[in-house]
């Protein structure tokens, strides 16, 4: 990094591109940390992601503490006033540096004439922060969520919406899942003890353990020799309800970054897998997850809504369908999918998610099973599109899964425990 680089105003920018021009964290966050040291990183990383989840808690305290909302060019000091509020509620940083340090991102920014405003504002914050705080905690805005999925929560979940903002708007735990084919799950957990760390084994997934602290890939023994992969609890329930097989053919389709995949091959080493994504960028990170742990599967770009233009006539005897979702169960991951997404875009994705389930239907063989999974907790996309594909269905069964239903089973994210995700096994009828 060089020294004029004001990580304030980088994160300022990276925000106002999230914000105002609906790019992904995930895409803006990386190409600007390659040119920072660690240290750095982490500091633009926990900023660009706090602004993130408590978005409209900090819209709200600035509409207190400034009579008119900055507007045009001068929108990205408004996000810099935000990353200013952001660490005097929420960092560890002394105040003094977060206020110089935010202030001296107005000169980086070539706003010179600005430092004055963003002085006097995040001073007088400083001075009435407690009773602000309280004000603005009082409003729907406390809940840190967009009106328009917040309504759907509510609608959806009138017991749950509640736990269910509050896990979203928590920092996520981080899950790993050993690699049987090296190791059985106490081995490596002996391992890692020996290495200083503790984690907690899950009760259902054999595979899956919680790091009591998140830790560095390269800290985690044996990672680069495929020991072990970061996936969350509830992403590892797939390939375990799957049930894959030696021998069997299996496509894992929307299958990057390749967790599933990989999972799979860890369960039934034997089978024949296809990997098929419709983004090239992202097969590029399955051929990756492949390679550090050593296996081998056909991967394939394609559509899923045309299978037979990437495996022609081709039949499987199970099928993971990983389906293309509002990722509404993830947003602890992905805070910025608060502020990304549109209720328009639900009953978009649910069109997409239906033309994908019957397209690959299609290669199902009689007597094949396939699982229907996705990362939200929104009914469009899981309980309702396996109840209207069922009565579509005529060769379609349902296999309930423990603590589901005849549609799927549910679950929500959990502080200590996994993401949001939806699950529904389907058996297809013997002709």
């Amino acid at each position: 990094m060089n020294k004029s680089t004001n990580l304030r105003s980088l994160s300022a920018q990276l925000i106002e591109r999230v914000v105002d021009k609906g790019e992904s964290l995930s895409t803006v966050l990386p190409t600007a940390q390659k040119k920072l040291s660690d240290k750095d990183s982490a500091l633009v990383q926990e900023i660009c992601f706090g602004v993130m989840r408590t978005l409209p808690q900090l819209e709200a305290l600035i509409g207190k503490l400034m009579e008119r909302p900055l507007k045009g060019k001068q929108r990205v000091l408004h996000y810099l006033i935000m990353v200013g509020l952001y660490q005097l509620l929420y960092t560890r940083v002394p105040a003094h540096a977060a206020l110089a340090e935010t202030v001296a991102g107005a000169e980086t920014l070539k706003r010179q004439s600005m430092k004055g405003l963003l002085n006097g504002v995040l001073r007088q914050f400083q001075r009435q922060q407690e009773a602000l705080v309280a004000e603005v905690d009082k409003g729907p805005q406390r809940h840190l969520f967009p009106g328009w999925l917040l309504k759907r929560l509510q609608l959806a979940w009138p017991d749950q919406w509640s736990a269910i903002t509050t896990a979203s708007n928590q920092r996520p735990p981080m899950w790993l899942r050993v690699n049987r084919q090296h190791h059985n799950r106490d081995e490596w957990l002996a391992l890692l003890a020996e290495s200083g760390k503790n984690a907690v084994p899950d009760a259902d997934a054999p595979d899956a353990l919680r790091l009591e602290q998140p830790a560095a890939v390269t800290q985690l023994p044996g990672f680069e020799q495929g020991w072990v992969t970061v996936q969350d609890v509830s992403a590892q329930r797939c390939a375990l309800w799957l049930e894959p097989q030696n021998g069997e053919s299996i496509l894992d389709l929307c299958a990057a970054p390749g967790g599933k995949t990989t999972h799979i091959l860890e369960i039934a080493p034997q089978a024949k897998v296809m990997a098929v994504d419709v983004d090239n960028q992202r097969l590029m990170r399955v051929k990756e997850n492949l390679q550090r742990l050593s296996m081998q599967a056909e991967v394939r770009q394609g559509d899923g809504r045309d299978p037979q233009s990437w495996c022609g006539d081709q039949q499987f005897d199970r099928i993971l369908l990983d389906a293309p979702c509002s990722a509404t169960g993830v947003i602890r991951r992905h805070p910025d999918i608060k502020w990304l997404r549109r209720d328009s875009d639900i009953a978009e994705l649910a069109n997409l998610q239906r033309e994908i389930l019957q397209a690959a239907w299609s290669r199902l063989k009689p007597g094949g099973t396939m699982l229907y999974a996705t990362c939200s907790i929104l009914p469009d996309e899981n309980h309702q599109q396996i109840a209207n594909f069922l009565q579509l269905q005529a060769d379609a069964e349902a296999v309930t899964l423990p603590g589901g239903s005849i549609h799927g089973l549910q679950v929500f994210p959990e502080a200590d425990g996994g993401d949001g995700f939806f699950y529904a096994k389907l058996v297809k009828k013997a002709s």
